[in-house]
Protein backbone atom coordinates (compact mmCIF):
# COMPACT_ATOMS: atom_id res chain seq x y z
CA UNK A 1 0.00 0.00 0.00
CA UNK A 2 1.27 3.43 -0.96
CA UNK A 3 0.49 6.92 0.17
CA UNK A 4 -0.50 8.91 -2.90
CA UNK A 5 -0.91 12.66 -3.13
CA UNK A 6 -3.22 13.94 -5.86
CA UNK A 7 -2.91 17.67 -6.40
CA UNK A 8 -5.33 19.35 -8.76
CA UNK A 9 -6.24 22.66 -10.29
CA UNK A 10 -9.74 23.08 -11.58
CA UNK A 11 -11.52 25.97 -13.23
CA UNK A 12 -15.14 24.85 -13.23
CA UNK A 13 -14.94 21.72 -11.07
CA UNK A 14 -14.60 18.99 -13.70
CA UNK A 15 -10.94 18.25 -13.00
CA UNK A 16 -11.87 17.83 -9.33
CA UNK A 17 -14.56 15.34 -10.37
CA UNK A 18 -11.97 13.36 -12.35
CA UNK A 19 -9.63 13.42 -9.34
CA UNK A 20 -12.38 12.19 -7.05
CA UNK A 21 -12.96 9.26 -9.41
CA UNK A 22 -9.22 8.54 -9.49
CA UNK A 23 -9.09 8.60 -5.69
CA UNK A 24 -11.99 6.18 -5.43
CA UNK A 25 -10.46 3.76 -7.94
CA UNK A 26 -6.99 3.92 -6.39
CA UNK A 27 -8.34 3.43 -2.87
CA UNK A 28 -10.11 0.27 -4.07
CA UNK A 29 -6.60 -1.13 -4.57
CA UNK A 30 -5.77 -0.49 -0.91
CA UNK A 31 -3.76 2.70 -1.30
CA UNK A 32 -4.20 5.79 0.85
CA UNK A 33 -4.97 8.89 -1.23
CA UNK A 34 -4.93 12.52 -0.17
CA UNK A 35 -6.69 14.86 -2.61
CA UNK A 36 -5.62 18.50 -2.31
CA UNK A 37 -6.26 21.61 -4.38
CA UNK A 38 -3.06 23.12 -5.74
CA UNK A 39 -4.17 26.28 -3.92
CA UNK A 40 -3.45 24.52 -0.62
CA UNK A 41 -0.35 22.58 -1.69
CA UNK A 42 1.75 24.56 0.78
CA UNK A 43 -0.28 23.01 3.62
CA UNK A 44 0.86 19.44 2.85
CA UNK A 45 4.30 17.87 2.81
CA UNK A 46 4.64 16.17 -0.60
CA UNK A 47 7.84 14.41 0.47
CA UNK A 48 5.81 12.28 2.89
CA UNK A 49 3.99 10.56 0.03
CA UNK A 50 5.20 7.60 -2.00
CA UNK A 51 3.70 8.84 -5.27
CA UNK A 52 2.50 12.20 -6.56
CA UNK A 53 -0.15 12.85 -9.20
CA UNK A 54 -0.99 16.29 -10.55
CA UNK A 55 -4.13 17.01 -12.55
CA UNK A 56 -4.64 20.38 -14.19
CA UNK A 57 -7.37 22.01 -16.20
CA UNK A 58 -6.84 24.26 -19.18
CA UNK A 59 -8.56 27.60 -19.64
CA UNK A 60 -7.76 29.72 -22.68
CA UNK A 61 -4.82 27.51 -23.56
CA UNK A 62 -3.02 27.61 -20.21
CA UNK A 63 -2.77 25.76 -16.96
CA UNK A 64 -3.14 27.78 -13.77
CA UNK A 65 0.02 29.59 -12.66
CA UNK A 66 -0.01 27.68 -9.36
CA UNK A 67 0.57 24.41 -11.23
CA UNK A 68 3.68 25.78 -12.96
CA UNK A 69 4.92 27.20 -9.67
CA UNK A 70 4.40 23.97 -7.74
CA UNK A 71 6.19 21.85 -10.32
CA UNK A 72 9.11 24.27 -10.65
CA UNK A 73 9.46 24.63 -6.87
CA UNK A 74 9.29 20.85 -6.33
CA UNK A 75 10.99 19.53 -9.46
CA UNK A 76 13.72 17.65 -7.61
CA UNK A 77 11.15 15.94 -5.37
CA UNK A 78 8.88 15.10 -8.31
CA UNK A 79 11.80 13.58 -10.20
CA UNK A 80 12.80 11.49 -7.16
CA UNK A 81 9.41 9.77 -6.77
CA UNK A 82 6.99 7.97 -9.04
CA UNK A 83 4.85 10.75 -10.43
CA UNK A 84 2.11 11.26 -12.98
CA UNK A 85 0.48 14.22 -14.67
CA UNK A 86 -2.76 14.68 -16.53
CA UNK A 87 -4.38 17.61 -18.20
CA UNK A 88 -8.07 18.22 -18.83
CA UNK A 89 -9.06 20.25 -21.86
CA UNK A 90 -11.76 20.54 -24.48
CA UNK A 91 -9.39 20.16 -27.42
CA UNK A 92 -9.01 16.55 -26.24
CA UNK A 93 -12.56 15.91 -27.42
CA UNK A 94 -10.95 15.47 -30.84
CA UNK A 95 -9.44 12.04 -31.59
CA UNK A 96 -6.22 13.56 -32.91
CA UNK A 97 -5.64 15.58 -29.69
CA UNK A 98 -6.69 13.16 -26.93
CA UNK A 99 -3.42 11.34 -26.29
CA UNK A 100 -0.32 12.54 -24.44
CA UNK A 101 1.77 12.43 -27.59
CA UNK A 102 -0.73 14.52 -29.59
CA UNK A 103 -2.04 17.08 -27.10
CA UNK A 104 -0.36 20.46 -27.60
CA UNK A 105 -1.20 21.78 -24.12
CA UNK A 106 0.47 18.85 -22.40
CA UNK A 107 3.71 19.20 -24.34
CA UNK A 108 3.82 22.95 -23.97
CA UNK A 109 3.47 22.57 -20.21
CA UNK A 110 6.14 19.87 -19.93
CA UNK A 111 8.60 21.91 -22.00
CA UNK A 112 8.11 24.91 -19.74
CA UNK A 113 8.68 23.02 -16.48
CA UNK A 114 11.25 20.37 -17.51
CA UNK A 115 9.42 17.68 -15.57
CA UNK A 116 9.21 14.12 -16.90
CA UNK A 117 6.49 12.25 -15.01
CA UNK A 118 6.40 8.47 -15.29
CA UNK A 119 2.84 8.52 -16.64
CA UNK A 120 0.92 11.10 -18.63
CA UNK A 121 -2.73 11.35 -19.59
CA UNK A 122 -5.05 13.71 -21.39
CA UNK A 123 -8.75 13.75 -20.58
CA UNK A 124 -11.40 15.58 -22.52
CA UNK A 125 -13.30 17.99 -20.35
CA UNK A 126 -16.81 19.28 -20.09
CA UNK A 127 -18.51 22.29 -21.59
CA UNK A 128 -21.22 23.89 -19.48
CA UNK A 129 -22.27 27.18 -21.02
CA UNK A 130 -25.06 27.93 -18.50
CA UNK A 131 -22.50 27.76 -15.67
CA UNK A 132 -20.07 30.24 -17.24
CA UNK A 133 -20.02 33.97 -16.63
CA UNK A 134 -21.13 36.08 -19.58
CA UNK A 135 -17.69 36.87 -21.05
CA UNK A 136 -16.33 33.35 -20.52
CA UNK A 137 -19.39 31.98 -22.28
CA UNK A 138 -18.85 34.29 -25.27
CA UNK A 139 -15.12 33.59 -25.55
CA UNK A 140 -15.58 29.84 -25.23
CA UNK A 141 -18.38 29.92 -27.83
CA UNK A 142 -16.00 31.71 -30.19
CA UNK A 143 -13.28 29.14 -29.55
CA UNK A 144 -15.79 26.33 -30.12
CA UNK A 145 -16.99 27.97 -33.32
CA UNK A 146 -13.39 28.16 -34.55
CA UNK A 147 -12.79 24.50 -33.66
CA UNK A 148 -16.13 23.11 -34.85
CA UNK A 149 -17.44 22.54 -31.34
CA UNK A 150 -20.88 23.22 -29.85
CA UNK A 151 -21.86 26.90 -29.73
CA UNK A 152 -25.45 26.78 -28.45
CA UNK A 153 -25.34 28.75 -25.16
CA UNK A 154 -27.59 26.14 -23.54
CA UNK A 155 -25.13 23.31 -24.24
CA UNK A 156 -23.88 21.11 -21.44
CA UNK A 157 -21.68 18.35 -22.86
CA UNK A 158 -19.23 16.05 -21.14
CA UNK A 159 -16.50 14.52 -23.28
CA UNK A 160 -14.56 12.65 -20.59
CA UNK A 161 -13.79 9.01 -21.32
CA UNK A 162 -14.24 7.49 -17.87
CA UNK A 163 -12.76 4.18 -19.02
CA UNK A 164 -9.58 6.08 -19.85
CA UNK A 165 -9.64 7.60 -16.35
CA UNK A 166 -9.88 4.08 -14.87
CA UNK A 167 -6.90 2.95 -16.98
CA UNK A 168 -4.88 5.88 -15.69
CA UNK A 169 -5.81 5.00 -12.11
CA UNK A 170 -4.46 1.50 -12.73
CA UNK A 171 -1.17 2.95 -14.02
CA UNK A 172 -0.88 5.11 -10.91
CA UNK A 173 -1.40 2.04 -8.73
CA UNK A 174 1.31 0.14 -10.61
CA UNK A 175 3.99 2.84 -10.69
Amino acid sequence: MAGILILYSTTDGHTLRICQQLRQLIEQHGHHVMLVSITYADQVEPAMFDKIVIGASIRYGKHQTQVYDFVKDNLELLDSKPSAFFTVNLVARKPDKNRPETNPYLWKFLQQVNWRPKHLAVFAGKIDYPKYHFWDRQIIRLIMWLTNGPTDPKTVAEYTDWKQVAQFAQLVCEM
